[in-house]
């Protein structure tokens, strides 16, 4: 009775997902005000460098963290075959890869159009040694669990360090978003204003976003 009345209790991925649905919206809302309304816009070309920059945090929130923790949470949200929820799994990291790598490209782009030094702070370490590891863990992953794929047993022994290391270079994403909105609060010199609030509000959901991912994947399917 006592096993039932346990299992009752018992919180499933489910709510967490729609929590974490949420906060992309959320999350997605935020940065679109911050560039478009309080930055300038965006633009890989432009006299106006901000633009340039700007490309930078929308890719790495937007199309990385969102993207990557989307992929992450697909096996507990996508009512599908475990080979379709591997295919979309599979695709979306690779396109917070994608993202992330055109994202990194804007920053440097930005930093040698007006002489800024690469590679100086936390925040660029962190996201260096981040996108890095990703690109290794999505390679290692499609030729160990997709084309051609190991065999069922190695898959077995493989599957627990793939999501092992795949949350820590999440939470390196997390990490390098945070610096990231740290530094750039510090670098502008914002005040207490609309724009500040919003850069903190981002800061926030980001880390519960960061929260309900890991959750999912501990909580059992709803």
């Amino acid at each position: 009775m006592a096993n039932k009345s346990r299992s009752s209790f018992q919180l499933s991925a489910l709510p967490v997902t729609m929590f974490a649905h949420l906060i992309v919206i959320a999350v997605t809302t935020l940065v679109l005000v911050w560039l478009l309304h309080f930055r300038d816009g965006l633009a890989f070309k432009s006299e106006i460098k901000q633009k340039i920059f700007n490309v930078h945090p929308l890719l790495m929130i937007i199309g990385f963290i969102l993207f990557a923790g989307e992929a992450i949470m697909s096996y507990k949200t996508v009512p599908a075959t475990r080979k379709v929820q591997k295919g979309l799994h599979l695709m979306l990291h690779f396109i917070a890869l994608v993202a992330g790598i055109v994202g990194i490209y804007a920053v440097f782009k930005f930093h040698n159009e007006l002489n800024i030094p690469n590679l100086y702070t936390l925040h660029s370490w962190l996201g260096m040694g981040t996108i890095c590891l990703f690109g290794l863990q999505w390679v290692l992953a499609f030729f160990s669990f997709w084309w051609p794929g190991a065999q069922m047993p190695a898959k077995a022994g493989l599957a627990p360090w793939h999501i092992f290391f795949g949350m820590v270079i999440f939470l390196m994403a997390i990490l390098s978003a945070e610096t990231g909105l740290v530094e750039k609060f510090i670098f502008s010199s914002l005040q207490r204003s609309q724009e500040a609030l919003i850069v903190n509000f981002t800061g926030l959901l980001i880390l519960l976003f960061g929260i309900s991912v890991g959750l999912t994947v501990l909580l059992p399917r709803g």
